[in-house]
């Protein structure tokens, strides 16, 4: 017979088999002897008590056996001589999109600006020691997109958008460990991430699809309100009238074609802060009540909401155990973002601590119509960048003393490898988000007791949340409104926010694209 329950347990007994089967057997009455098999379905923490437990949603094998079934990977069909589908952007939109052409008997064309996920390392490695922007190949662009080299968090609240357990299990059958479908929070790793995108890239070329770096487009080719073809940054063109767009947030020179194309676009509000990094010992001590974080425990991660004079005051992709990353994507500004490896053991804890924006803040830009709320994030961008001296250098300032108003002349190394230049927060910020953050920190160490404090790094800025564009799509088709044959996909789009929600809309365009075709 099989069982499912739910337990709350001590930390080494979730991480102990037979001292977990002990407690399952006690507290549900079955004899211990007919126990043969326990399959963690579900696992979360719950720290709001001094004593930390670890809730688990369990399937227990009484009197039968457990057999192991792994999980396959689709029977892809080959697709060398089927209908082909262009797909602009290889980031986890595109990529997932790719693959449910293939699956559906469609041929990708997937044509990526920056490099592969190996040869990227080598511009990742000039940003940061020699402070060169590569404009089409950094963290944001390549293969794998941003998170590929920020992160790999895989949580979503977007349950509705689709199926969030097939696009978890893809991951697997690529190559990422089973436990992303076991952790209420599943990670994957910088240092893992690679080989499973690398490994997608060669599926996708293996049955028939195919796949271009170096690849910038730079123009649509469009006729009767229909796309009618592509042109690329050497002057080839492609044509094809079915195109789905899926280039990301930070793809400014998209948003830029659309809008001198007169193609519909829209500003849409964002969030935009600092990244704060704390010593990860502090963290545990605050979120776990200990002085030493239980060996059973994993690093601990927060989340914290505030409302600061109506607007909202957020903290954004938590990386506990992780570093701070350069994330330009143009030359002249500079921008920061998180990420840890997947075992989260580096000793600093670092998350983007974001206020709400709304369009009225974007005011002084308004003469770039739909781009106004781009111009604004680019204008803090290349502030942060004169103020750091003309270099990738972050400007920062201790906690406490940013919320104070104070200069902070003996910052600490941080993790952010480019180096810190000492700075107040305001020369960087306007006045309404400097006031915002100097109010929100206070009101965040409410809740998180010591989390305001001068062991504390503000690095500035953290202004690439979400896409600061929308381009509209119709409910149904997914086309874009104006233009048949454009299928706006993803962040970039504005109708996703994270790795699992972009793969799962990938599909959806891709299902929609091919029902269009048939």
């Amino acid at each position: 017979m099989q069982y499912e329950f739910t337990i709350q347990v001590l930390p080494e007994i979730a991480e102990n088999s037979d001292l977990l089967k002990k407690e399952i057997a006690h507290k549900n009455r079955i004899p211990l002897e007919e126990i043969r098999h326990i399959q963690v379905l579900k696992r979360s923490i719950d720290a709001r008590q001094r004593t930390v437990k670890i809730n688990l949603k369990i399937k227990v094998f009484v009197k039968e056996d457990f057999i192991d079934k792994p999980l396959n990977l689709p029977e892809y069909p080959e697709v060398f001589s089927s209908s082909q589908v262009i797909i602009i952007g290889a980031g986890p939109a595109g990529l997932f999109a790719a693959l449910r052409c293939i699956e559906l008997g469609y041929k990708p064309i997937v044509l990526e600006r920056g490099k592969d996920v190996q040869a990227r390392r080598r511009d990742l490695k000039a940003i940061n020691r020699d402070h060169i922007v590569n404009p089409d190949s950094n963290y944001c662009f390549g293969e794998g997109g941003a998170g590929t080299y920020s992160d790999g968090k895989l949580y979503t609240r977007s349950k509705k958008r689709g199926d969030v357990n097939r696009i978890l299990e893809l991951l697997v059958g690529f190559g990422a460990t089973d436990q992303i479908l076991v952790e209420a929070h599943p990670h994957i790793g910088t240092n893992k991430l690679p080989n499973i995108i690398a490994a997608i890239r060669q599926k996708i070329i293996e049955r028939g699809g195919e796949v271009y770096f170096d690849t910038r487009v730079t123009d649509f080719k469009i006729k009767n309100s229909q796309i009618n073809g592509i042109t690329l940054l050497n002057g080839d063109t492609i044509d094809t009238n079915k195109v789905i767009l899926a280039t990301g947030h930070s793809a400014r020179d998209i948003f830029e074609l659309l809008y001198r194309k007169k193609i519909e676009i829209e500003a849409k509000p964002f969030a935009l802060g600092v990244r704060v990094e704390h010593p990860q010992l502090l963290i545990d001590k605050i979120q776990y009540s200990c002085e030493v974080r239980d060996p059973y425990l994993p690093p601990s991660p927060y989340s914290i909401v505030k409302q600061v004079e109506g607007r909202g005051m957020y903290s954004f992709c938590m990386c506990p155990g992780g570093v701070i990353a350069p994330c330009a994507t143009s030359p002249g500004e500079v921008v920061t973002n998180g990420w840890s490896p997947s075992k989260r053991d580096q000793p600093t804890a670092n998350s983007g601590i974001v206020v709400e924006l709304k369009p009225e803040d974007f005011k002084p830009f308004e003469k770039y119509g739909p781009l106004s709320g781009v111009y604004f994030q680019k204008s803090i961008e290349q502030q942060a960048w004169r103020v750091g001296g003309g270099t990738q250098k972050v400007p920062a300032q201790r906690l406490i003393d940013m919320v104070n108003g104070k200069m902070s002349n003996d910052l600490p190394a941080t993790s952010y490898k480019p180096g810190l230049t000492a700075a107040d927060m305001k020369s960087v910020f306007p006045q309404f988000i400097h006031n915002t953050l100097q109010q929100g920190f206070k009101a965040f160490d409410k809740s998180m007791r010591g989390y305001l404090t001068n062991e504390a790094v503000v690095h500035a800025p953290e202004s690439r949340t979400s896409s600061p564009v929308r381009i509209p799509r119709d409910w149904k088709t997914l086309e874009h409104v104006q233009i048949k044959g454009l299928y706006p996909c993803g962040e970039g789009a504005g109708y996703a926010g994270g790795i699992i929600s972009a793969a799962i809309d990938g599909e959806k365009c891709a299902e929609a694209c091919i029902q269009s075709i048939k």
